[in-house]
């Protein structure tokens, strides 16, 4: 057999800060039974409504995505009541609301502009949706018809973590990265992790109910784009900050391949932080059965504070 791409990575050592997908808001709908690659258009949800709401969300900040259960999937197409959810992830007002729907044409009558910019009232009125009060999610991507990774390595794992008695898991379509495998975002937070193991989901997601951030193994958060994902990341390290909410990207200058981002804490502090996008060396496949390449890299070169004469200028 030959070595998946998420084997060679983790050969490689290849860093997975900066990795994350990027949206300030995700919206997640439960959608039992096969997914194809694009699940939106290609499970037993409408491929009409699906093709709609992509095109809806192009422009807003959201991302859509399908959610299942651990487990056998059966091919049903009459699932019932299924669960809906939607995350903001941008600091300082971050919120996970829940709703459930028996028609998930529904979705497309929701302002994902606003949802977007991070107003919950819309999705709540068109759903009946409120605030979540359970346990944080954890999103573990299996669709193997994306990448095999996800289901040779991420199946076993949101299996491990629903039999253990951790609630709040659930299997995802898509988080990008699929030699990180196994890839999880956990919400409301929106942090993602690669390479993750059961001990460690565990550890994440009892810092998330602590309000604390693990940065072992974390990909970025995903309110940012990604020079700013590994900013945050090497302040968090640098200054030994794991709270949650307390660090910004407020500024990102320059363009590829050189950044300088400015990361903010709460308290009034600041950060410049350069970061360079380099070529992963050697040559590794982005996924399995594509062509070598060499994939991006966020690597972080300085990370200064900033002083109140330094702001004034």
């Amino acid at each position: 057999m030959s070595s998946t791409c998420s084997t060679v990575s983790r050969e490689l050592d290849e860093p997975v800060a900066g990795t994350a997908a990027t949206a300030r808001t995700w919206l997640l709908l439960e959608q039992p039974g096969p997914w194809g690659a694009k699940a939106l258009t290609s499970s037993h949800l409408d491929p009409a409504l699906g093709r709609a709401l992509e095109a809806a969300a192009k422009g807003t900040g959201v991302r859509i995505a399908l959610i299942r259960r651990p487990g056998r999937h059966a091919d049903s197409r009459m699932p019932a009541t299924r669960r809906v959810y939607v995350a903001h992830t941008v600091p300082g007002n971050v919120w996970l609301h829940s709703a459930t729907t028996t028609d998930p044409a529904r979705l497309f009558d929701l302002d994902l502009a606003a949802l977007g910019r991070g107003e919950a009232a819309c999705f709540d009125a068109v759903l009946g949706g409120a605030p979540h009060a359970g346990d944080p999610l954890a999103l573990v991507c299996t669709n193997g018809k994306r990448d095999r990774c996800c289901a040779l390595l991420g199946r076993p794992l949101a299996a491990e973590l629903a039999s253990s008695g951790v609630d709040g898991v659930w299997e995802v379509t898509h988080l990008g990265g699929h030699r990180f495998s196994p890839t999880m975002l956990v919400l409301p937070y929106g942090y993602a992790y690669g390479r993750a193991e059961a001990h460690a989901v565990k550890e994440v997601l009892h810092g998330v109910q602590e309000g604390r951030v693990v940065t072992e193994g974390c990909r970025g958060c995903s309110a940012w784009e990604r020079p700013g994902q590994a900013a945050e990341l090497a302040v968090r390290r640098a200054v030994r900050e794991d709270a949650a909410q307390v660090l910004s990207v407020v500024r990102t200058e320059g363009e590829a391949p050189h950044w300088e981002v400015t990361v903010a804490h709460v308290d009034g502090r600041r950060w410049r932080v350069e970061v360079a996008q380099g070529a992963s060396r050697p040559p590794r496949p982005e996924s399995c059965g594509s062509a070598l390449g060499s994939p991006a890299r966020m690597d972080v070169l300085d990370v200064r504070a900033l002083t109140p004469a330094s702001l004034a200028c």
